[in-house]
């Protein structure tokens, strides 16, 4: 089942870049923008959580906290958040069962090699945890103002 628009955004349990268990319930009473990516430190996932990042005041501004998932380590993304001063919240799905729940693993291709990887894919879920937008197959540039101006 693909999640739609309107749907309750399913929860999870996930650890964090500082070794603590985080739950979507944790944000009730909050906008929750949830982006999935596939890797931390390469090139289009450090650009988009630097677009995130630059722009949090203003996502702060509308009541709304950002959280990254991807199926790296909270080892390794304690190391992204520091080497690039990141500010929120980066969860570990190492086993991707949240990814799968999300619908953000595919196939992908890379030189001509063909595997299943994250999604680059953005939830934008309500204080009362219902999927307000969906964002598939992100492209990195402007992604934070589309999403920022989704708030508005």
């Amino acid at each position: 089942m693909t999640l739609q628009i309107g749907d309750q955004a399913p929860d999870f349990s996930l650890l964090s870049d500082q070794h603590h268990k985080v739950s979507l319930a944790d944000f009730r009473g909050k906008n929750v923008i949830l982006y999935f990516y596939p890797k931390d430190n390469t090139p289009g996932c450090t650009r988009e959580a630097c677009d995130f990042r630059d722009s949090l005041q203003s996502f702060s501004d509308k009541n709304t906290e950002i959280i990254g998932i991807s199926k790296d380590s909270p080892e390794q993304h304690q190391k992204f958040k520091q080497k690039y001063t990141l500010p929120f919240t980066l969860l570990a799905d190492e086993n991707g069962d949240i990814c799968e729940a999300y619908g953000v693993i595919n196939k992908k291709s890379l030189f001509g090699r063909s595997f299943l990887g994250v999604q680059r894919s953005t939830f934008l879920i309500d204080e009362k945890g219902i999927i307000r937008a969906i964002w598939r197959k992100v492209k990195v540039n402007g992604h934070s103002q589309q999403v920022f101006d989704e708030l508005n």
